[in-house]
């Protein structure tokens, strides 16, 4: 088995999709209407989905807005360069909702940025994850 993709429901799809695509550099990979059950479902991801997890987002036609809960927590993502990035992000108009730092209780560098609807994207700078259990284990 391996993970396929993740589903977000989202309000404006193409804004959806330059929110990825543009901002966070994924690829459109695929897209279709289903008139039938009134949505369309976009795949976006950093590689073809034969060999990679990819987002799918769907549109209901006529939702513009959903309550995301309680139960959502993020999707992760690794960076080389988490403060540029973050730098990137706010100078193409996205939001920063946790600036890059250490996480609470270790030393995973971590930052936070929420898509056009509100779901959390949390960025990790690659090489610093895992940091915690390191110092962890030096202590026992």
């Amino acid at each position: 088995m391996r993970m396929l993709h993740t589903m977000l429901r989202v309000g404006d799809l193409d804004k959806s999709i330059k929110f990825y695509c543009d901002i966070l550099g994924m690829k459109l990979l695929r897209r279709k209407d289903y008139p039938g059950g009134e949505f369309t479902l976009a795949f976006v991801g950093y590689g073809e989905e034969k060999d990679n997890t990819v987002i799918e987002l769907t549109y209901n036609w006529g939702v513009e807005e959903y309550d995301l809960g309680k139960g959502y927590g993020h999707i992760a993502l690794g960076v080389d360069d988490i403060y540029g990035t973050c730098d990137r992000i706010k100078a193409q108009g996205g939001k920063v909702s946790r600036e890059p730092g250490p996480m609470k209780h270790g030393s995973t560098v971590i930052a936070f940025v929420e898509d056009p609807d509100g779901y959390k994207i949390e960025l990790i700078q690659l090489g610093t994850q895992g940091s915690a259990k390191k110092e962890a284990a030096a202590t026992v």
